[in-house]
């Protein structure tokens, strides 16, 4: 039985636990330079790096995503054919420039056949984004009607190709920033543009989107009372003093740095949700995702996931920032979207961490890029960015008791599908 989670009111005013100070546990070896041509960034060897003592899980080779218990189990190879294959059916260009469908070739994915009262109408804000998309499609293989509101700054159309003109589905070009009105069961809030070079772009737009999207979603659910889920994110907790992270940790956040746009305005964002909750008993949810990466992820985002795999299927170096010694935990995707799911669905108020434990410093994450595509590039360190995170891991066991969840694939598991996906992107692509 699903434990009773805490009420999020009452819980919410505890005064936080003061932050230790962190003991800096990764014992990075220190690798030799190879000889650099004179005008570029010295190269580090091929010895390897990994850190000794940051916590890592082993896990099996994961076939399928979901969980039985709510009926949300799938074959991985499904969501595989959608994004790795080519469905029956393609997005054309018309004489006037727009996308169209060759409907007679069209084929869409299998979904469930489920009842009227299992079936849920669900608004995905974000949905043709990296994850809003992942998300969209395990939505729609469970049967439920799907709306996605996206102004595509970030997201593509691609991304959601395949279901266009299925009778469950609807596509809304449109920015929350702007009123929206629809009736809905549930609410995911993703759209936010999610990577620096994107949400640096315009640190206004990005600051209006976290707060005055989030407060036209909240005012849509509170009107047709719809449940609603935040994505907020581990920048919340800035560059932190605690290791490992948990929810009841306050933060070490720079309010006016480079990044302080993204931050600041998930910060408010989570402000606003509890409000809502609270003033106006909306139902409401909150997922801190830490760094989350998989197929969709967009080649030119700037992360560092994409950065190295893009580089290394081009023959370029791999560029690091600053010594490489920064540690992140990073999520597969579809972890990532089993979370949001669970977390919906069940009685928990409380922000949740959402990300994976295991730790890896940005230097031995590019070998393992490395050694997976092309073992011939180098790799180079380029002068640190300002306001960087040091280190970067979730405490999950909130997740863990409340929604039975944790992250099931391996970094090595993800790796692979992420080169494999980011090969066809190339090749059709000509990168």
């Amino acid at each position: 039985m699903t434990p009773t989670p805490p009420n999020i009111i009452t819980s919410l005013s505890s005064p936080n636990d003061s932050p230790t100070s962190p003991t800096n546990q990764e014992n990075t070896s220190q690798s030799n330079l190879t000889a650099a041509r004179p005008t570029s960034p010295q190269p580090l060897s091929a010895r390897s790096t990994t850190s000794q003592n940051l916590p890592r899980t082993p896990k099996p080779i994961v076939t399928h995503v979901g969980h039985s218990r709510n009926q949300t189990l799938l074959p991985l190879e499904t969501l595989r054919s959608i994004y790795l294959g080519d469905l029956p059916g393609r997005l054309q260009d018309n004489e006037q420039g727009t996308l169209t469908y060759d409907h007679s070739r069209k084929k869409y994915p299998p979904i469930r056949n489920i009842s009227s009262t299992e079936k849920k109408r669900i608004l995905v804000t974000g949905g043709a984004g990296f994850v809003g998309s992942h998300l969209v499609d395990r939505l729609m293989l469970m049967g439920h009607e799907v709306i996605v509101l996206d102004n595509f700054f970030t997201g593509n159309k691609r991304n959601i190709e395949h279901w266009l003109g299925h009778p469950h589905f609807e596509l809304v070009r449109h920015d929350v920033v702007d009123p929206f009105m629809i009736e809905v069961d549930q609410i995911y809030h993703l759209a936010c543009p999610a990577s620096p070079p994107h949400y640096q772009y315009n640190p206004i737009k990005t600051v209006k989107t976290s707060v005055m999207g989030t407060i036209n979603m909240l005012g849509l659910a509170k009107r047709v009372k719809a449940r609603f889920l935040l994505t907020s994110t581990s920048e919340v907790y800035g560059d932190p003093q605690e290791h490992p992270q948990k929810e009841t940790y306050w933060g070490y956040v720079n309010p006016i740095g480079p990044r302080a746009c993204y931050d600041e305005g998930k910060r408010v964002a989570e402000t606003l949700t509890y409000a809502y909750a609270k003033q106006d008993r909306v139902d409401v949810r909150v997922a801190r995702i830490f760094n989350t990466f998989g197929p969709r992820m967009n080649e030119n985002d700037g992360r560092v996931v994409s950065n190295f795999i893009i580089q290394a299927l081009k023959g370029e170096d791999l560029t690091v920032y600053g010594e490489g010694d920064q540690t992140r935990s990073f999520q597969y995707v579809h972890d990532l979207v089993d979370g949001l799911i669970a977390l919906m669905n069940q009685p928990c108020q409380d922000p949740m961490n959402l990300g994976n434990p295991d730790e890896y410093t940005i230097l031995e994450f590019a070998e393992m890029i490395r050694d997976s595509v092309n073992r011939g590039v180098r790799i180079i360190k380029l002068p640190s960015t300002t306001d960087d995170p040091q280190r970067r891991r979730p405490d999950i066991g909130r997740a863990q008791h409340y929604l039975g969840w944790s992250p099931k694939f391996s970094v090595g598991q993800g790796i692979g599908e992420t080169v494999e996906y980011f090969r066809k992107v190339v090749r059709d692509n000509d990168l």
